[in-house]
């Protein structure tokens, strides 16, 4: 759950630290005062779109940061497991700063996040829902996506299988199309592959060739520098009086002192090693130096044929081994081009065999939706009994889609897209007698709302979020309706924690603890500000509520009455 939230310089807000209980919290208190702004900013910290205009004027920076307490077992340990984020004493710390430049950083116990981290970690902890919600609900293309969440684990791990399967599908469509693409272009890059095959064919390039030849090179074109480096090696070695003399003299001596003393014999075989080992160095650099020879004409030749190869690197890769690399894929480009035909068929075939596998996982998905359509329908009519919508119906349509990679059978054509073959539609009548029809040709604003607060009641079910924030949900309801709600969010808040921002006293009147928020101005700038109610205040702030101007005698005894009644709801739940 949520526990506290700190929130500063963040629209009208200063500064300001709220603490959440248990149960159901209701924020109330005049248009305009900064109560969705609150909400506002616990989206951001779960990850929403941020903006520099969430920033208070003249300040550098707003911050976010919220405390919540997880269960053992709640998927959001395993998201910062997988981050590297220890979870200590069931604790998390979320943080987020949005600065004037639009710079947005994230922050999970201390350490940095990604804004993809921590909207995965946030979403699986609090699930918002606001006043845009109920045009998700009129806009059948988020119908799917609802279904899918009611379905569960099940479908969910169908759907991966699924998406593997239309990955390759598509990668063999896509493949299958550039093959029958144009004959011409087919051509031209034929005549394009074999003069590039000539011109590395016809240069004969040797792997390992274009360094072998500096390094001849460099030995060419310093011969002369090698010369007398060795001829002065060999001097200093060879002749009377030099090194090698010298050596002998010393070899010659310690083998007669080894016959005075035999504990030198090993000095002795050191000293003889060394001057046979210096008497073959010797020998090796007179051979050297015979053999060295300065040819001017094959320097030409070594940098003509560097210059040939330089010019083919331009082209086709950083040395001989890469242009050898490119010249056999080249090669295997030709061959499956020369044999365009027999390519096709074989990618038609893949495709067939990938799109009846496909088949198989989006019929698996189809069969899934079409279970779960059926038991959602039956939950939301049980929900919407209780919401004084008991003739309502409602029905879970599934076709056939048109969008997405289509494919051909011998007597009819598939339509595969990343969702699978399903098109989703929630119908609904709600009145006794009518027929069903799309949710935006049949419902009104306020049956909208109780069909919005049916649907996120039962998937909240099937989610491990800690909280759950109603952002107005009752808009356009009142009197029986409005206590049907009242009570149906009270439930809720039995098994999840529930903030809600309610205009109505029957929400109030229901709620755990009643929070209040105000707005007045400090040195020419205004300030949200939030304090919790006493019984009298609450009493006061209901009567408020209910009377929308004044508050009265009557309006307070009519609060006190909505007060006494809520308590013996909650006495029976």
């Amino acid at each position: 759950m949520l526990e506290e939230i700190t929130i500063k310089n963040f629209a009208i807000i200063e500064e300001l630290t709220v603490p959440f209980g248990e149960g159901l919290t209701v924020l109330t208190g005049e248009t305009g005062a900064g109560k969705s702004i609150i909400i506002d900013a616990i989206g951001l910290l779960i990850g929403g779109r941020g903006s520099v205009e969430y920033v208070r004027h003249g300040k550098k920076r707003a911050e976010i940061e919220g405390l919540f307490r997880l269960e053992p077992s709640h998927p959001a340990r395993t998201i910062l497991e997988n981050t590297g984020i220890e979870v200590e004493e069931d604790m998390v710390v979320m943080r987020r700063d949005i600065t004037n430049q639009g710079k947005s950083i994230c922050r999970i116990n201390g350490k940095l996040v990604t804004l993809a981290v921590l909207r995965e970690t946030g979403q699986s902890l609090v699930d918002i829902h606001g006043q845009h919600e109920h045009q998700d609900l009129m806009q059948q293309e988020k119908h799917i996506s609802m279904l899918d969440r009611f379905a569960g684990q099940k479908l969910n791990e169908s759907h991966k299988d699924y998406i593997t399967r239309y990955r390759t599908f598509t990668k063999l469509k896509s493949d299958l199309e550039k093959w029958k693409a144009n004959d011409q272009e087919t051509a031209n890059r034929l005549d394009f592959i074999q003069y590039q095959l000539k011109e590395i064919e016809e240069a004969e390039l040797v792997p390992g060739e274009d360094e072998d030849l500096e390094k001849e090179k460099h030995i060419l074109a310093n011969s002369e520098k090698l010369f007398s480096q060795l001829s002065y090696a060999y001097d200093s070695l060879y002749g009377e009086g030099k090194a090698l003399d010298w050596s002998g003299l010393a070899m010659s001596h310690a083998e007669e002192a080894a016959g005075v003393d035999s504990n030198l014999q090993k000095l002795t075989e050191s000293i003889n090693s060394a001057y046979y080992m210096l008497e073959e160095a010797t020998f090796s650099l007179r051979e050297h130096i015979d053999s060295l020879s300065f040819d001017s004409d094959r320097l030409d030749e070594i940098e003509t044929r560097l210059e040939e190869i330089k010019k083919l690197k331009r082209k086709y890769g950083e040395s001989v081994t890469e242009i050898l690399e490119l010249s056999s894929k080249l090669e295997e480009e030709m061959e499956s081009l020369t044999n365009k035909d027999q390519k096709i068929h074989e990618l038609e075939d893949q495709l067939k065999h990938a799109a009846l596998d496909l088949q198989v996982e989006a019929d698996t998905l189809t069969d899934l939706r079409t279970q779960a359509g059926q038991s959602l329908s039956k939950d939301v009519k049980a929900e919407l009994q209780g919401l004084y919508m008991e003739n309502a119906d409602m029905d879970v349509r599934i076709t056939q889609t048109a969008k997405g990679k289509s494919y051909e059978w011998e007597q009819s054509t598939s339509s595969f897209n990343e969702n699978g073959q399903d098109n989703v539609e929630f119908l609904m009548a709600t009145n006794a007698g009518e027929p069903l029809k799309p949710l935006a040709k049949v419902a009104s604003g306020g049956e909208i709302s109780r069909i919005m607060l049916a649907l996120k009641t039962i998937l909240s079910s099937f989610q491990h979020v800690t909280s759950l924030v109603f952002d107005e949900v009752d808009t356009g309801v009142s009197g029986r309706v409005a206590q049907a709600i009242a009570e149906r969010i009270y439930q809720v808040s039995r098994s999840s924690q529930v903030l809600c921002i309610s205009h109505l006293p029957q929400v109030a009147a229901m709620a755990d603890t009643n929070l209040y928020i105000e707005k007045f101005e400090k040195d020419d700038r205004v300030i949200t500000s939030v304090r919790p109610l006493e019984e009298v205040q609450k009493t006061d702030e209901i009567a408020r509520m209910i009377s929308g101007v004044e508050v009265t005698d009557l309006t307070r005894d009519n609060a006190h009455e909505l007060l006494t009644m809520a308590e013996k709801i909650k006495t029976k739940s």
